[in-house]
């Protein structure tokens, strides 16, 4: 799991308490990732803790409540050495909605709506690349922050190219030989036949 991974990386650079945590992982992975919920990265802690991953020491403050300060352990090192040793594997396959759109127009065999359902995708993706422009032009401090918004300009990019092969692929006459046949119940003035 990556943020698993993450806050196991940001523990082998020192030890941390949970609201360190946050912002060193918001720090380092800039505004483009999104902020951490706290109550996620504590669930996160207990969870590496359990797997004997980190350890956590109570220590006590003078006003506040005893914070928890968590550390590496050896166990945890070797975690973390073995996940960056692997590739990344797409988990997600190539399920996506946008594509579920595009089948849902292609099967209605209307080009219109194929039409439609592209448009509104490709203003939306290009609105996305304006928007990553300005992050771009904001990330000059960091070249690992820099790198995610590149990363994410490659993703739209590449998500534009499955918008101009669809226009290009899907002609009228490929969403012809697509259309699903209507079923009698369906059509208009159709009687259907009580179960």
């Amino acid at each position: 799991m990556p943020l698993h991974h993450a806050v196991l990386a940001l523990l082998a650079a020192k030890p941390a308490h949970g609201y360190e945590l946050k912002a060193s992982f918001e720090q380092a992975v800039g505004e483009q990732w999104g902020g951490l919920n706290i109550g996620h990265l504590y669930q996160v802690l207990d969870r590496l803790a359990r797997d004997g991953l980190i350890e956590s020491e109570r220590q006590p403050q003078p006003v506040k409540p005893d914070r928890l300060v968590h550390r590496i352990t050896q166990a945890g090192r070797a975690e973390l050495d073995r996940w960056l040793d692997e590739p990344s594997v797409r988990t997600r396959g190539y399920r996506d909605d946008f594509f579920l759109k595009v089948v849902a127009a292609a099967q209605a065999g209307e080009a219109e709506t194929l039409a439609a359902v592209l448009r509104r995708q490709r203003i939306h993706l290009l609105t996305e690349l304006r928007s990553l422009a300005g992050a771009r032009a904001a990330t000059s401090r960091s070249p690992v922050v820099a790198l995610l918004v590149k990363a994410a300009e490659l993703h739209v990019r590449a998500d534009l190219g499955v918008v101009d092969a669809a226009e290009h692929d899907l002609s009228p006459e490929a969403l012809a030989a697509l259309r699903l046949p209507s079923s009698p119940a369906a059509a208009p003035g159709a009687r259907s036949d009580p179960a």
